[in-house]
């Protein structure tokens, strides 16, 4: 999917929701442990009540990888059921040796047709390209995540001033365009938004902890929207989980569209 094709959807839908499939088998409805695939039976629900709320879907690959085959399978059923002009984002944070890198990029784009992959920077140049040797897919860099640990590289203060993170954006953002390029950045550090935006003014960015983690919709969408909106801000667990009953999928439904309703909004405000 291209720039042009993503901001589109954004627009049609007025919505930048991603919607995060970390479908984890003790979390789901119980009833559904008695059907044939129960991640899969379950992620089709969740879409059916959100595809038209949502611009994307992020299936967070340690949850499928943790059964096997059958894991794997339930994966390939959920991407291939995800409707075509919907962002599908394998959140699978590779990142090796040029020859490994090559392969998870096979893996992911030609067989499982994701047109997104996460990767992890800290192996530099090398370990990422390989990922963008592919036509209208992406890589969405890990940047400035929101987990408690990240901050113990990624801001690291460098002698030449500034932090890691800032540096991991000058550098990365001269192996490719922001047509090819996103990054992550983690909504409870909204506060670092207006630094990022200096240096990656275009590009989008992958949003992950609205919702059950405290982000503040808001403060992402003021400070890190750009002229082609440039954000997809991603829910899981406020979503997929928002019930453990029979009605799960209806309630997912309903919150999506309620974020939908405040993205819209926030679209017409500062876009």
């Amino acid at each position: 999917m291209t720039k042009e094709d993503l901001f589109d959807q954004i627009q049609q839908k007025q919505s930048y929701l991603c919607v995060g499939l970390d479908t984890d088998i003790h979390k789901i409805p119980k009833h559904l442990l008695q059907t044939e695939d129960p991640l899969f039976e379950f992620n089709k629900q969740i879409i059916d009540a959100t595809h038209q709320y949502a611009v994307a879907y992020k299936p967070n690959i340690a949850f499928y990888e943790a059964h096997g085959v059958k894991g794997w399978q339930s994966l390939e059923k959920t991407i291939a059921y995800i409707p075509d002009d919907i962002f599908i984002v394998a959140d699978a944070k590779r990142g090796d040796i040029g020859n490994t890198s090559k392969m998870y990029a096979r893996a992911f784009f030609e067989n499982m047709n994701c047109d997104a992959i996460t990767v992890a920077p800290y192996m530099g140049e090398d370990s990422v390209t390989p990922f963008l040797d592919f036509d209208d897919k992406w890589v969405i860099l890990l940047a400035l995540t929101s987990n408690a640990g990240g901050k113990d590289f990624q801001n690291l203060e460098l002698a030449q001033g500034g932090d890691l993170f800032e540096e991991v954006l000058r550098k990365s953002a001269e192996w490719a365009g922001n047509d090819q390029l996103m990054y992550v950045v983690g909504a409870t550090r909204a506060e670092s938004l207006q630094r990022i935006r200096k240096i990656v003014p275009d590009h989008f960015l992958l949003v992950p902890g609205v919702g059950a983690q405290g982000g503040s919709l808001e403060e992402v969408s003021r400070y890190g929207m750009n002229s082609q909106c440039g954000l997809l801000v991603n829910s899981s667990r406020g979503i997929i989980y928002a019930s453990d009953g029979e009605d799960f999928g209806a309630v997912a439904g309903q919150k999506s569209k309620e974020l939908q309703q405040e993205m819209s909004k926030f679209l017409n405000s500062f876009l």
